[in-house]
């Protein structure tokens, strides 16, 4: 039986919010744990968020979510290599357009250590991350999507909209701040 319920506003900017906050973590790990190179702010405003994961989890939500939501478990698995492969062409396809659109704004684009990668396009994107942003697509629809979606169920649409608002107040600050004040 498929689930058809709808999904407001407000919990896609909630969203949005827990994947930018979850990406930037994982950049943090990446960057301290695997590559040993310390800590910096991976993101490109000040707050503790990567805006660009949070961009790839709408794109995700709303092009390949629909594909598997409420679907019998066997025919979920049964799609995993598509959702797979989705989740690395979109994911690739937003890092390179935001390298470029990062560039034009700020003059470059924070990842450019792809140089190093044996499969690279202009040290923008790389097949190694492309692959691990399919893999972190799967887990992210068929493990994290579900249980947030059941968090935002037991928060109540008043509270996530209070806390979309909050977000959504917290992101313009941020943004005055990195690109117009800073």
């Amino acid at each position: 039986m498929e689930d058809k319920k709808k999904f407001s506003f407000w919990n896609y900017v909630v969203w949005f919010t827990f994947y930018s906050v979850i990406g930037w973590c994982y950049e943090v790990f990446l960057e301290v744990v695997v590559y040993k190179w310390g800590f910096t702010n991976r993101g490109v405003l000040f707050g503790p968020y990567t805006p660009v994961y949070g961009f790839g989890a709408l794109a995700f939500l709303l092009l390949v979510y629909p594909l598997i939501r409420g679907k019998k478990t066997g025919k979920r698995l049964a799609l995993l290599p598509v959702v797979f492969a989705l989740c690395m062409l979109i994911a690739t396809a937003i890092e390179l357009g935001t390298s470029y659109i990062l560039e034009a704004v700020t003059g470059s684009w924070p990842w450019q250590t792809y140089a190093d990668y044996a499969i690279n396009f202009q040290a923008r994107i790389a097949l190694s991350p492309s692959i691990r942003f399919g893999l972190g697509g799967v887990l992210f629809l068929y493990v994290l999507q579900p249980l947030f979606e059941k968090i935002c169920e037991k928060l109540g649409e008043k509270r996530v909209r209070t806390l979309a608002i909050a977000f959504l107040v917290m992101f313009a600050v941020d943004c005055v701040y990195t690109f117009a004040l800073k």
